[in-house]
């Protein structure tokens, strides 16, 4: 299993970016995918989380109606669509996968919101 983030930047406040999370090594089609981010001296904390399609989806409230989760079975890619960002926002954020009682992480990539 291979998780790989990408589209990690420094941005301006209310700025946007988009983060996507190429997987690899499993049948991606037959799991959600979550993501999750890490500030500096915190814990990891749930962002948002998709079912097998875009049509089940679970956002945390710190980031509900700014952030959209989408995934592309196609490509073995789900993304993380981050509009209005705020400094509160900075941390390294992980892609996530749950199976088989084990979880399978990404390397992280870094988003700094600041001016």
């Amino acid at each position: 299993v291979q998780l790989v983030e990408s589209g990690g930047g420094l941005v301006q406040p209310g700025g946007s970016l988009r983060l996507s999370c190429a997987a690899s090594g499993f049948t991606f089609s037959h799991y959600g995918m979550t993501w999750y981010r890490q500030a500096p001296g915190e814990e990891r904390d749930l962002v948002a989380a998709i079912g097998l399609d875009d049509s089940i989806t679970y956002y945390a409230d710190s980031v509900k109606g700014r952030f959209t989760i989408s995934r592309d079975n196609a490509k073995n890619t789900v993304y993380l669509e981050m509009n209005s960002l705020k400094p509160e926002d900075t941390a390294v954020y992980y892609c996530n996968s749950h199976m088989g009682g084990s979880d399978y992480w990404g390397q992280g990539t870094q988003v700094t919101v600041s001016s």
